[in-house]
């Protein structure tokens, strides 16, 4: 291999990056020369070459990873999976085991790069992630032999003899594209799921969360099996590129407006999808509840929660007039015993994850007749990408904040005569990912129930709902469609197949032309299920 200096190139004041192609070899970077506007061919051999012309910005360019590139990749893991090697349980076991054991001894790890990225309390962190992907890992571990079992069912006398049975089978090569706001347990989640379910997996980690992203494909490389399990970190061009691929499913998390393109890319192939979006998750409060029970897990569902950056937390409150001031009192009270008097200086919240999320909060809270609705909190400090917890009362219901979901430390307090008022206020609305009651009254929980189209729910309490593996997680409409946790989420990278098992015994004339008369009123009767009309039609009582 022939290297370059770029000490030969280098003027006292200006910068020069070197960028060379390897036409035969095998290059991180390509590498070009522009010296005083004259271009130039090295005497390398004809194998590598450089060019130069004056340039005066460093400049890096890497590989890119386009269409052509993602299509080998997949065909690559098909023939992985056309191997039969992901179907089998011991592979399964072992990856799920390698994921376990990644979690265990990279703890440390994981938590500098949430660090990093977010900024998140080591705590919240652990809880937040670790645990969460832990405990998916554990869960798979210990009932996937019992979820790969065929279920048995009954038959029809239409069958008889027969027996049946549905069996999960895996879909085949699965695409995941994770986000940014729990980077890590939202990655590794539905990559459980689609191992356990035996499938070949890539996954898209976001690029908006850097440290994770490259923590992760760091990571996968190292301890599950590259053959059947990948990581492709990259931006829009490279999910653009993957997205163009033939998937067997594609799982996606994130926010409606590229769940529409995902959707829309998957359509081409007749892609199944999993889309995990969010929506404005409300809370109402009722005005007989413990306040402060009820504060604290509000309080614990926004401000803990990622700082508000939750895609199943508390959007927007609503509650009576007569309840809002001693509500306000009672968060305030409870935010300050949580992050302190100084909330600019509290260590306990995430950061706003950059400076663009950062901008379109401070846009919400600065649109006229919003910004006077302010009743506590409202500092920030955009060098430190903070928003302190913030609570509004009353801003118009046709404001922004009011109409896109808040993705942040942002709380509107919205305020109705009567509780039941709220229903319709919610209902007219996108169905959101989650909503949330809290009262006493048992008449109010039904109707909310019954009358509260959401995704999930939880009563008298926030978020917790997630944490329950026997319950599904997933929205519908605008908040997303499918779902996934626990079984569900080896559910969803499956396929049920319907198996019919015949022996060549009681095969009855009956069904083969001619039909003729009698052979109609033996059908008639089988078909009844009048159980007279079917021992006299199995004992040839209907005959021409």
């Amino acid at each position: 291999m022939t290297i370059f200096s770029p000490g030969l190139f280098k003027h006292p004041s200006r910068s020069y990056s070197i960028v060379g192609v390897g036409l035969l070899g095998t290059f991180t970077y390509r590498h070009k020369y522009k010296i005083n506007q004259v271009s130039f061919s090295s005497s390398t051999p004809s194998s590598y070459y450089c060019r130069a012309t004056l340039s005066t910005t460093m400049e890096e360019v890497k590989p890119t990873f386009d269409s052509d590139k993602a299509a080998v990749l997949v065909n690559e893991l098909r023939k992985t999976f056309n191997s039969g090697k992901t179907k089998s349980y011991e592979w399964r076991i072992s990856q799920l085991e390698s994921i376990s054991k990644m979690i265990d001894e990279k703890e440390k790890e994981i938590v500098e790069a949430l660090q990093k990225d977010l900024s998140k309390p080591e705590l919240e962190a652990f809880l937040s992630e670790i645990l969460m992907a832990r405990s998916s890992c554990k869960l798979a571990l210990k009932e996937l032999k019992q979820w790969m079992m065929p279920q048995k069912v009954e038959t029809s006398l239409a069958t008889y003899p027969s027996s049946a049975e549905i069996v999960a089978e895996p879909l085949g090569v699965v695409l995941v594209i994770s986000t940014w706001n729990f980077p890590f347990s939202l990655s590794l989640d539905p990559v459980i799921g689609a191992i356990a379910a035996g499938n070949a997996v890539v996954l898209k980690p976001s690029e908006i969360a850097p440290a994770t992203s490259s923590l992760l494909s760091r990571l996968v490389g190292e301890y599950m099996d590259k053959s059947a399990i990948i990581v492709v970190e990259g931006a829009v061009a490279e999910t653009s590129a993957l997205l163009e691929q033939k998937w067997d499913k594609i799982f996606f998390t994130g926010g409606a407006r590229v769940g529409r393109i995902v959707m829309a890319a998957a359509a081409k192939n007749l892609t199944p999808v999993t889309l995990e979006l969010g929506g404005k998750c409300p809370a109402v409060v009722d005005s007989n509840v413990n306040l402060q029970v009820t504060a604290r897990r509000i309080v614990a569902g926004k401000w803990v929660c990622n700082n508000g950056q939750a895609c199943i937390g508390v959007d927007y409150i609503i509650t009576t007039k007569e309840l809002a001031p001693k509500l306000i009192a009672t968060l305030v009270n409870v935010v300050e015993e949580i992050f302190g008097k100084d909330l600019m200086e509290s260590k306990e919240r995430s950061r706003i994850i950059n400076s663009f999320h950062f901008k379109r909060l401070v846009n919400l809270l600065e649109e006229d007749k919003v910004s006077s609705k302010i009743v506590f909190g409202g500092q920030r400090d955009e060098s430190q990408l903070q928003i302190a917890p913030t609570i509004l009362l009353d801003v118009p219901e046709d404001s922004m904040i009011m109409q896109e979901e808040i993705f942040g430390p942002l709380l509107p307090i919205i305020t109705v005569e009567r509780l039941e008022d709220s229903f319709a206020m919610i209902n007219r609305k996108p169905k959101p990912l989650a909503a949330y009651l809290f009262s006493d009254d048992e008449q109010i929980k039904r109707k909310f129930v019954q009358n509260i189209y959401a995704g999930g729910m939880a009563i008298n309490d926030t978020i917790l709902q997630v944490t329950v593996p026997t319950l599904p997680f997933g929205g519908v409409g605008e908040s997303g469609m499918g779902s996934y946790h626990g079984k569900f989420s080896f559910d969803a990278f499956s396929h049920k197949k319907a198996v019919l098992y015949r022996s060549f015994a009681g095969d009855s004339p009956t069904r083969y032309p001619p039909y003729t008369p009698g052979k109609k009123k033996q059908i008639k009767a089988l078909l009844s299920g009048k159980l007279l009309n079917i021992m006299l039609a199995l004992l040839g009582f209907y005959k021409d």
